[in-house]
């Protein structure tokens, strides 16, 4: 990695610590209810036991699933509000008179913004996932050991398969939002104030107008699709939710017109953010 770019990244890391602080708040809290809802977890296990197969899993996984949820969500969330002020409050505080005195280019400094929802967030929501999975397990064989219970929560959720679905589910989301945080950074880029209005008004002006003018809802459909889209082409589902890799469809996923389309306007994006950088950034 080029050495400005490394620094550059460390540097969104001391400045920005809701980045691992979100994130690790939310695993806590997800952990206490957990621990609570062991409180008479052998009697319930007994009688998931009688389930068919495909049921005890879906049961025992089912406080597992909503962790990563969670976790993904808080992820999503944070990278939203990150690059809407990443560009922007360094124009605000007057910091960017400083950063531009040092020999980064706003090239390696944009690029860095753009790793963090890209690459950082899912890399800690990952690592953060995967060990409060682990802590669910130890816990939750701690409180059926007494009964003879303790293996039946890891022969049901086999935490190494369930982490690399997280993995790939993550990268997935990653680009196929990659448009969305890139766009983001535009505005933070070029917004004098109330950028999070200048992100979501142009979009919704535009549904607005489409339902009036023509009482369809094509775009509102294209904005739900870019939100939603990669879980029908990144996933073969047989339920509810992924239990095994053979539901992983990265063929399907890297073949899909709207994950390169979306990668196309999200370079666009970031080419037009360091060209507004490079021209407005100290003269507000």
């Amino acid at each position: 990695m080029n050495p400005s770019l490394y620094w550059s990244v460390r540097r969104e890391l001391w400045e920005n610590r809701s980045i691992y602080i979100a994130p690790l708040v939310v695993a806590c809290v997800s952990l206490f209810a957990f621990t609570i809802s062991t409180i008479g977890m052998p009697q319930r296990r007994h009688a998931t036991l009688l389930l068919d197969p495909a049921q005890q899993r879906a049961v025992i996984a089912k406080p597992y699933d909503g962790a990563a949820m969670v976790l993904i969500l808080t992820g999503c969330i944070v990278a939203i509000f990150y690059c809407l002020d990443a560009l922007y409050g360094e124009r605000r505080d007057r910091s960017i008179l400083f950063w531009k005195s040092l020999p980064v280019s706003d090239v390696t400094t944009v690029l860095s913004k753009a790793s963090v929802p890209m690459v950082i967030l899912p890399s800690v929501v990952f690592v953060i996932t995967v060990i409060t999975h682990f802590l669910m397990l130890v816990w939750s064989s701690i409180v059926l050991l007494p009964s003879g219970l303790a293996g039946t929560t890891w022969t049901r959720f086999n935490l190494f398969t369930q982490s690399l679905i997280l993995l790939y589910g993550l990268i997935a989301i990653a680009l196929w939002h990659a448009p969305i945080y890139a766009w983001l950074l535009l505005v933070s880029a070029w917004a004098k104030r109330a950028a999070i209005l200048w992100a979501l008004l142009p979009w919704l002006l535009i549904g607005l107008f489409e339902r009036i003018a023509f009482g369809t809802s094509y775009w509102g459909a294209m904005l739900k699709e870019r939100l939603m889209g990669f879980a029908s082409t990144a996933f073969q589902f047989n339920g509810p939710t992924v239990d095994t890799l053979r539901g992983l469809t990265p063929g399907r996923f890297l073949t899909t017109p709207g994950l390169w389309a979306g990668l196309v306007f999200a370079a666009i994006f970031i080419a037009a953010a360091v060209r507004v950088r490079h021209g407005r950034g100290t003269n507000e």
